[in-house]
């Protein structure tokens, strides 16, 4: 067979049939109910950026895992399916729109909505972080994104009420004076957060918003502060977690051992700190940034750096191993 599938089954004559899934990783993250994305977005010391000031940008995007567009509710156009869909949504419901479409579905629910925005709030509280951002696109999406946020709010209320303050309360109750020891609860339409996030990035601290939002606002902070190479991420649900790489498994550079790495060890340092084993996690991320300002770098930093030595994944690693008996761990 000179090394090649035949095109049909041998034994039953049969043509083979490819599977089609949408992702392993959605298919992980509804299994386990792994109901956030937790993605810290902040600036390494020494890694070049496309922005005068990425120090300003430190964030923790809490992304909405199961739910939105992502829950797979769609009817591909021509099948039975979607036209069952099309007439339901047309005839039954008034509804008007072209017949030759693809149907999506779009569902946000309080469950969904209000154990996000509880992981969020809490993580802010121990973290002593200023703010909680709901991302919405709520101007538009009212049931759904604008339920978001309306959700958002009322867990918050309900559950913190003695530790967080409003944004509409800060104004009309505290004249714009921020109470101490409070957290700050606020939401902002998703396209501004886009341009705040350039214009005043120190202006926000932790977002938490539907999936859709929140896929597209972790890659594009993330690139002010050096790109997807350097961005982590984890899916945490209820007593479990899963840790990847935000760049996902970049086939096309198997076994070329040339890549930046960052990404999936400080994934790994967030799973230290979800374990408790934050020293462990500092001296990780203090050698990963000693390593950089020693400019000895894999080739997408590089080439951004004047002067910088270009080095394999591995050895880029193995500077790493060998400065975290050198770096000071973090206080």
């Amino acid at each position: 067979m000179n090394g090649k599938r035949p095109e049909k089954c041998v034994k039953c004559g049969s043509e083979w049939v490819t599977p089609r899934f949408r992702s392993i990783n959605v298919g992980i993250r509804q299994k386990l109910d792994l109901y956030a994305c937790v993605r810290p977005v902040r600036w390494l010391k020494g890694v070049p950026s496309v922005v005068k000031h990425p120090e300003k940008l430190d964030i923790v995007i809490f992304r909405e895992n199961t739910e939105d567009v992502y829950s797979g509710i769609e009817f591909e156009h021509g099948t039975p399916e979607q036209k069952k869909v099309y007439e339901f949504l047309t005839k039954e419901m008034g509804k008007k729109f072209r017949p030759d479409s693809g149907i999506g579905i779009k569902p946000i629910s309080v469950t969904g909505t209000s154990r996000l925005v509880r992981m969020a709030i809490k993580y802010a509280l121990e973290h002593k972080r200023e703010s909680v951002t709901l991302m919405h696109k709520g101007n538009i999406q009212k049931f759904t994104e604008g339920a978001f946020r309306d959700w958002g709010y009322e867990l918050a209320k309900k559950e913190f009420r003695d530790r967080i303050v409003t944004e509409a309360e800060l104004w009309d109750d505290h004249k714009g004076s921020m109470p101490a020891g409070k957290l700050l609860i606020k939401d902002r339409i998703a396209d501004q957060t886009f341009q705040q996030l350039l214009l005043r990035p120190d202006e926000y601290s932790v977002i938490a918003t539907p999936n859709l939002n929140g896929d597209y606002i972790s890659d594009a902070a993330v690139a002010q502060v050096g790109g997807l190479g350097v961005g982590p991420g984890a899916n945490i649900g209820d007593g479990v977690a899963v840790f990847e790489a935000t760049h996902g498994s970049a086939p096309k550079y198997t076994g070329k051992d040339c890549v930046n790495p960052s990404s999936l060890i400080l994934s790994g340092v967030m799973m230290l700190e979800y374990m408790g084993w934050q020293e462990a996690a500092d001296m990780v991320v203090a050698a990963l940034e000693k390593t950089i300002l020693n400019k000895t770098v894999t080739y997408d930093l590089e080439r951004q750096m004047e002067g910088a030595r270009k080095v394999k994944t591995s050895e880029f690693g193995a500077e790493i191993a060998k400065n975290m008996g050198k770096a000071p761990v973090h206080a």
